[in-house]
């Protein structure tokens, strides 16, 4: 089936339901991954996002509802068509680059592997155990994209690794949607949501919130705390319950109203400004993960 003919969605959940004994780990998921765009799925560890990706690639079949790849169950023929980068990456410490490689494209019927590019050709012939975790994640990513997936499922593919290699990381994935590939990633790098086309935002196994980085923000407010004492604020505010950070020189409140937020500060004797301002994404997981 080409992806034409699956109506451009590559990989979906319908009521996607995961239980295991008295836990409900994910619970009625809807999700779709069309081709050439990045669908971020973004959760705290312990959202459901692994066990939602186990389900879509067919290792973890659901309690409830139905899980499709490229318009149908998921199975061993049409995962040949995708490339899989799981938090392990997915690697034979013992083998070298080049001899996984090889594998991998032996397992998925690719013919020839290719060649490695840059550091990894020059990594070539070492074993994955003796590279640093930056080179092996660049690996792990050029052996799912050898056999040209026609879709790639990466979970938190950039945990670990310093900005600059996160930045490589993403210009890969950027590069394999603009050509044509559809990609599902999971982060809880809140910073990396820009670089998606959607989010699917899950909380507790639900997904609390869907849409561009602009839809999923919407008009979701922040209350802004400027005082000289930011400590005793910052004190007061916490100790009321209130998720406070600081940012720069003020304080910010996401999801508080700010007559809450100046009552708790009169009371803890704390003179302060307050204004309601427009919330960063991060400030809005805050009060959607509440």
């Amino acid at each position: 089936m080409t992806r034409d003919q699956a109506g451009g969605e590559l990989a979906g959940a319908r009521g996607a339901t995961m239980r295991f004994g008295d836990l409900l780990a994910v619970d009625a998921v809807d999700l779709r991954v069309d081709a050439g765009e990045v669908v971020g799925l973004i959760g705290a560890n312990g959202s459901g996002k692994t066990t939602l990706i186990r389900m879509l690639l067919g290792l973890q079949p659901p309690t409830r509802g139905q899980v499709r790849l490229f318009g149908e169950p998921p199975s061993r023929r049409n995962r040949a068509r995708l490339g899989y980068v799981p938090q392990s990456l997915g690697l034979y410490e013992d083998l070298t680059v080049a001899e996984n490689l090889a594998f991998a494209t032996a397992a998925y019927g690719a013919g020839d592997a290719g060649a490695l590019g840059g550091e990894l050709a020059e990594a070539a012939g070492k074993l994955v155990r003796d590279l640093p975790l930056g080179l092996r994640r660049r690996a792990a990513f050029a052996i799912a994209l050898a056999h040209g997936p026609d879709l790639l499922v990466l979970d938190e593919p950039t945990s670990g690794v310093d900005p600059l290699q996160r930045a490589r990381l993403w210009d890969t994935i950027r590069a394999s949607a603009e050509h044509g590939a559809g990609v599902l990633v999971t982060t809880h790098h809140l910073a990396e949501a820009e670089q998606c086309d959607r989010l699917v935002v899950l909380g507790a196994g639900r997904v609390v919130a869907e849409g561009t980085l602009g839809e999923v923000v919407g008009d979701t407010k922040a209350v802004e705390v400027r005082t000289p004492s930011w400590e005793a604020a910052f004190t007061a505010l916490d100790d009321a319950g209130l998720p406070v950070s600081l940012v720069g020189r003020s304080l910010r409140v996401p999801g508080a109203e700010p007559d809450r937020v100046g009552r708790v500060l009169a009371d803890a004797g704390v003179a302060a400004d307050t204004a309601a301002v427009p919330a960063s994404f991060e400030e809005t997981f805050v009060a959607l993960a509440a």
